[in-house]
């Protein structure tokens, strides 16, 4: 970030311990003259910080298969990765989001990874409250008649292969679940173990067992 906030910690050189090597200092109190602590002797010092001025990025939000428009400031040294999650202010709402994809000011392909002075457009996708694409095969083991839906919760839901859940009148037991490509944390792109754990915000997909009184009652 551009600005210097109380807790910041940026790279300076120690009067005391190091006036020639830049360490790692705590900023105790931002104004003109910042106060900063030395991390490596706990020298507390006063000293200029020069701020660097923010860029205005655009940044691609998708939600729920629409997607929308608003702006972001940054440091344009600050590096943004696929994966990487903020917070942006948007006329609809105040949104977490996930970054998606990375498209540079002289390039049309997409980035993992860019300096944010080099990036035209950051896109993301919504990541607080996240639909969860759902598909559920029948008690007796048929691959043939199977139903989907889609479940709506906060993204930080937890979903535990083995575990049933129910929304409304919908119940079901998962038996796997598939994770996103832009998760990180995860050690595989599938769980099918009993006590696996994903995030909502992670899933690309759960499969379950329908569990619903009624699901298969036609047949």
């Amino acid at each position: 970030m551009s600005d210097i906030d109380a807790g910041d910690r940026v790279a300076l050189t120690c009067p005391s311990c190091s006036p020639r090597e830049e360490t790692v200092h705590e900023v105790l109190k931002p104004g003109g003259d910042v106060t900063v602590r030395c991390s490596e002797c706990s020298h507390v010092h006063k000293t200029q910080i020069e701020s660097t001025p923010a860029v205005d990025k655009k940044v691609i939000v998708s939600q729920d298969g629409d997607s929308f428009s608003t702006r972001l400031e940054a440091d344009p040294n600050e590096t943004v990765e696929v994966g990487d999650e903020f917070i942006v202010d948007t006329p609809e709402a105040i949104l977490q989001v996930r970054v998606t994809g990375l498209e540079l000011t002289d390039s049309d392909a997409r980035f993992e990874s860019a300096i944010m002075e080099d990036v035209e457009t950051v896109w993301t996708r919504a990541v607080d409250n996240v639909g969860v694409n759902v598909t559920l095969h029948p008690k007796d083991g048929s691959r043939d008649d199977t139903r989907s839906l889609k479940v709506n919760v906060p993204g930080d839901y937890e979903f535990t292969v083995g575990e049933t859940d129910s929304f409304g009148d919908d119940e079901f037991t998962i038996t796997g679940i598939f994770v996103r490509d832009d998760a990180e944390g995860y050690r595989f792109d599938k769980f099918d173990e009993r006590g696996d754990m994903v995030y909502a915000k992670d899933i690309k997909r759960i499969y379950g067992t329908d569990e619903t009184t009624s699901a298969w009652s036609a047949w």
